[in-house]
């Protein structure tokens, strides 16, 4: 089966596609959003796309305080239930960060969504903490 080029896929989905998400801002400018599942940003670009892209990474909270970290696979992309490439990392937030970078950048897989997963790693790990529950404080008066 031969497979169609990211750039073709771009063409077709840019315009229309049901992860398109447009918010209206001041006058005529319009910022256009993306719900897709491997699009780190959520940014409707062919960059951060994960439509359009074959090398695709995303950081999602997994269970028991983990997150995971999926990136596609290369080859046999016409098979969605093994496309994903899964690891699932309950360490401190700077090996998680190693390993994100490693994983990414340090193994030429997308160095250019270094920033982005990094990133999203921050923000996943941070949704994740738990708030300590003990004394409120009180206000003086």
């Amino acid at each position: 089966m031969a497979t169609v080029p990211g750039q073709l896929i771009w063409e077709i989905v840019k315009k229309n596609n049901s992860f398109l998400v447009k918010q209206f801002g001041n006058g005529t400018a319009g910022i256009k959003f993306s719900k897709e599942p491997n699009n780190l940003y959520n940014v409707h670009s062919y960059k951060h796309s994960g439509l359009a892209n074959k090398k695709t990474v995303t950081i999602q909270p997994g269970k028991d305080q983990s997150v995971l970290l999926a990136t596609t696979k290369t080859k046999k992309q016409n098979k969605p239930s093994t496309l994903l490439n899964k690891s699932l990392m309950k360490k401190e937030f700077h090996r998680m960060a190693k390993a994100v970078s490693n994983q990414v950048c340090d193994n030429y897989y997308r160095p250019d969504l270094k920033k982005a997963a990094l990133a999203r790693l921050s923000v996943v790990n941070r949704s994740l903490k738990v708030v300590k529950s003990g004394l409120k404080k009180k206000n003086r008066q």
